[in-house]
């Protein structure tokens, strides 16, 4: 296994479990459960557009600051992949709808799920819903004129005349890095993008190498990062450890993603014939975890919020029932987690430099 340490600075455990955890994460926003907490009054951006208000979050979940973009979120969110970026359009609009419903004031999106289905099926909720959700969108290409189509389409497809943040989708290297901030590069794009109020802020995403995401900060000063991380993190080029210090220290409005890693980090998957598996994800081992035992982990870190894929409305539901029930665990909790994962690295950190980098071999 591969375990890197860079001079980053790293994320000392004691300072996010037991007590640190608590004042950490009071730090963003409500740490403990009891989601009744009063509604902040909506307001509008510059533009005149309601800010995104669901009045529903703040009695169904805990909620925390989202950095310094002055959104309140709560700490479920949706991830429109999963069953939202598949060919079952009625399906993926009740999963959006029902998010709504539930209290979740978050969808991220991005036109590279499903082909543009997932912003096609997104955007027909957000027809009439637009200003319940702080809406996120991505792109996954590194020049301007590249990233500006990019964008016409998101937005034809969301159905909205704005997002309220623009991302770098999954910066994996520092070449791309390169690209994006070179003369014609994707950052222009998305500053234009901003100056023109068709985003309200900009963000960067990435699953592979937590070093290419540090020195993206440090180039550029974004508003939000979406990171990958779960119980499995510690044991390969650890995002906890390395990146989100860094994030903290920017204040950046912090996004947790591959909370359960598609199933496969929860005891309850069986793995299906190798041959019917994506190569990148082959495993014959079902995981080691409740779902409230991943989502319990990834709430207990200092970030703003976590997107979850979900294949139907009741998954939907019974996540926002652990959010409403979340309670902090403590450092004892977490290490057993992260031991139990030890056995699952692969599965649970598919996407992560190492482990990609062999797969591909």
């Amino acid at each position: 296994m591969d375990h890197q340490r860079e001079a980053t600075p790293s994320l000392n455990r004691r300072a996010f479990m037991g007590v640190g955890v608590a004042t950490t994460l009071s730090s963003i926003g409500h740490a403990g459960h009891a989601p009744s907490q009063e509604a902040p009054h909506p307001g509008k951006d510059a533009q005149g557009r309601p800010l995104p208000y669901n009045p529903r979050t703040f009695h169904a979940m805990p909620t925390r600051n989202l950095g310094r973009t002055g959104h309140r979120v709560g700490i479920f969110s949706l991830g429109a992949q999963a069953m939202v970026e598949s060919s079952h359009t009625d399906m993926a609009v009740s999963i959006v709808e029902k998010a709504i419903d539930s209290g979740v004031n978050y969808i991220d999106t991005a036109p590279a799920y499903g082909n543009t289905k997932s912003e096609t099926h997104v955007g027909m909720v957000m027809k009439h819903r637009r200003s319940e959700v702080y809406l996120a969108t991505k792109t996954h290409r590194r020049t301007y004129d590249e990233s500006m189509r990019l964008l016409e389409g998101s937005l034809a497809r969301l159905q909205t005349d704005h997002v309220d943040c623009w991302q770098l989708h999954n910066v994996q290297r520092m070449e791309e890095l390169d690209r994006i901030f070179a003369k014609d590069g994707a950052i222009k794009a998305l500053e234009k993008a901003r100056d023109q109020g068709i985003v309200r802020f900009l963000g960067i995403t990435g699953h592979y190498d937590p070093q290419v995401l540090i020195e993206g900060m440090n180039r550029y000063e974004f508003d939000t990062l979406l990171m990958a991380f779960n119980a499995a993190d510690r044991h390969q080029y650890s995002f906890i450890e390395q990146l989100l210090p860094v994030a903290l220290a920017k204040n950046l409005g912090i996004i947790g993603m591959k909370v359960a890693t598609r199933g496969r980090m929860l005891s309850t998957w069986s793995p299906p014939p190798l041959d019917q598996q994506p190569k990148r994800m082959a495993t014959n081992r079902p995981g080691v975890l409740t779902m409230r035992e991943s989502l319990f982990y990834n709430f207990s870190m200092p970030v703003a919020t976590n997107i979850v894929g979900c294949d139907n409305p009741q998954q939907v539901v019974e996540n926002t029932q652990s959010a409403a029930a979340f309670i902090p665990y403590n450092e004892a909790v977490m290490a057993r987690l992260e031991e139990r994962c030890k056995s699952i690295v692969n599965q649970g950190l598919y996407f992560r430099k190492g482990i990609i980098d062999r797969l591909r071999t």
